[in-house]
């Protein structure tokens, strides 16, 4: 029932993004493009070209975003654990402005440069902020969020001084990129990777759905059911950083996305992950279709980064799942 409503959704969504912008597209023109293959009419370019490429990027980065959240807040057991909070995102983020602005490779070698740098960035950064707050074997929300805040605030100055090191506009506009987020770099060439990543690492974290809810149970009730949860922990941070980094190197830091979507799909399914993750990546995509449709519409002409909308969205979120969750556990931890 959920998954058809999420589809029909995301549907109805991707019809509208492809309609809705600077220059309106007749519905019917929209269909007759897509299901006849029309490439030489006056909308078939912006069709084509510009909107069908964000809107296929918009889907993946959502729902990607979406479910790497889910895991993660089941691995760090917090439900405000995020990969933009976490400062997963900040690392893939300043891992590819480094390789813009110290101009890596050229061409196809800059295209795979990108993605390795973000997971890079990703994966150090997830790592750092799991080592910060997890102390005598205890974790806290203070603690995770004090460590995600920090590392950010690390990240964010390393890629200011870079900049400033690098004093050039074409760099200054690949910061914006990294820095705010956004879908309007979205070329139908380049989504193979970021799809694949989307794919491939849901379709494994699938596979480790049962280990996910048995860390639900708690630390010691799952080694008492045979998990090795530092080495299960390990592997799917790695995983789980692959697919952010790899997704951040096209859109950049959309924020978010991963804290909001999990709450809901958990409310509509439960908290079993077989069920859950398929869940969280249709609200994901429909979300981030949602929120960048708003901000290619809100101010036209001008267009706002997509990862300002969510934010506006998210950070009342964040405020009121951070009280809720400081009655019960208290934040200084």
């Amino acid at each position: 029932m959920a998954l058809g409503l999420l589809l029909g959704a995301l549907t109805a969504l991707a019809v509208a993004a492809l309609v809705l912008g600077p220059v309106r597209i007749p519905v019917r023109e929209v269909v007759t493009i897509l299901v006849g293959g029309e490439r030489t009419g006056p909308f078939a370019a912006i069709v084509w070209e510009v909107r069908l490429p964000r809107v296929l990027l918009g889907a993946v980065v959502g729902a990607g975003l979406a479910v790497t959240g889910t895991v993660l807040q089941a691995l760090v057991r917090n439900p405000l654990a995020d990969p933009f909070l976490l400062g997963a995102s900040s690392g893939a983020s300043t891992g590819a402005v480094l390789v813009v602005v110290l101009g890596v490779g050229a061409g196809a070698a800059t295209t795979f440069a990108l993605p390795v740098a973000a997971f890079a960035g990703s994966t150090l950064a997830l790592v750092v902020v799991y080592a910060m707050a997890r102390r005598g074997g205890t974790m806290t929300t203070g603690r995770l969020i004090l460590a995600g805040v920090a590392v950010q605030y690390i990240l964010t100055a390393l890629t200011s001084l870079v900049l400033v090191l690098s004093a050039s506009a074409q760099h200054v506009r690949a910061v914006l990129f990294w820095t705010l987020g956004g879908l309007g770099a979205a070329r139908g060439d380049s989504l193979a990777l970021p799809a694949a990543a989307l794919i491939l690492g849901t379709a494994l974290l699938l596979a480790l759905a049962r280990p996910l809810d048995l860390l639900l149970a708690g630390e010691e009730g799952a080694r008492t059911l045979g998990l090795d949860t530092s080495r299960f922990r390990a592997v799917v941070f790695v995983l789980a950083s692959l697919v952010i980094g790899v997704l951040v190197a096209f859109s950049g830091a959309i924020g978010f996305v991963g804290l909001m979507v999990p709450h809901a799909a958990r409310m509509l399914v439960g908290a079993s992950h077989r069920r859950l993750l398929p869940v969280a990546a249709l609200g994901g995509a429909v979300f981030l279709l949602l929120a960048d449709l708003v901000a290619r519409t809100v101010a036209a002409p001008e267009e706002i980064p997509v990862g300002v909308v969510t934010a506006l969205i998210g950070g009342p979120f964040f405020l009121w799942q951070l009280r809720r969750t400081s009655r019960t556990e208290g934040i200084s931890g």
